[in-house]
């Protein structure tokens, strides 16, 4: 992929709240996929790990028992030495830290259909917030909607565009409560993205709010 075509990256938030882990495990997830993609936020993530650090190296000192040193070299003696993990091999759509969930590529991923021609699969995380991928045909829209809370959508396959951009592989759009929009997927080719959030939807439709209790997006 050509790291100079993502033009829509992390915020300071994102950035920060990943480095520090206090991200709930869904949108976790988006952010390492997507620095896992992007060279400029693997960078900027380091710049804030750095700092982390030296707030570490500053805090007070405290104190511990004369034996721990020992016994933590003891525990690390007892752990049997763990097997060479075999290298993942490439997948054309899905980066490593989306691999470990799905369980292997794009082949292994178990869609589930929602209506108009759009499927997904919900991956397995905290309650604190869901994560799912999205397979929406070429040329397709997904229902006028707005937010309840924060909604991160990553590109993996295709390109959308909606009233604020337009989004190819790479490229991370970050909705609020601020946003109603309408995605449509490019024509050409069929749309897969990686979406989490931590709060329902509100779609304006009706049709879309039946659907949306049996779907849970």
């Amino acid at each position: 992929m050509d790291m100079a075509k993502i033009k829509h990256h992390l915020n300071d938030a994102l950035l920060m709240g990943y480095s520090s882990g206090t991200l709930p495990e869904a949108f976790n997830l988006v952010v390492a996929t997507h620095i896992s993609m992007c060279d400029d936020c693997r960078a900027a993530l380091a710049e804030f790990d750095a700092v982390g650090g030296e707030v570490l190296e500053a805090a007070n000192d405290v104190a511990v028992g004369a034996d721990s040193y020992a016994a933590t070299l003891a525990k690390i003696a007892q752990k049997p030495t763990a097997a060479p993990v075999p290298a993942k091999p490439a997948d054309p759509v899905l980066p490593v830290p989306l691999r470990d969930y799905v369980k292997g590529g794009v082949d292994a991923i178990k869609w589930r259909r929602v209506g108009g021609g759009v499927r997904q699969m919900v991956l397995e995380t905290s309650s604190s917030a869901s994560v799912r991928l999205l397979h929406i045909p070429a040329g397709t829209a997904v229902p006028d909607h707005g937010h309840r809370g924060l909604e991160l959508t990553l590109v993996l396959q295709g390109a959308f565009a909606d009233e604020e951009d337009r989004f190819g592989v790479g490229d991370l759009e970050i909705a609020n409560e601020d946003l109603n929009h309408t995605p449509v997927a490019e024509p050409g080719m069929d749309c897969i993205c990686l979406a989490a959030t931590d709060a329902p939807l509100k779609f304006n439709g009706l049709l879309p709010r039946l659907f949306q209790r049996f779907v849970g997006i």
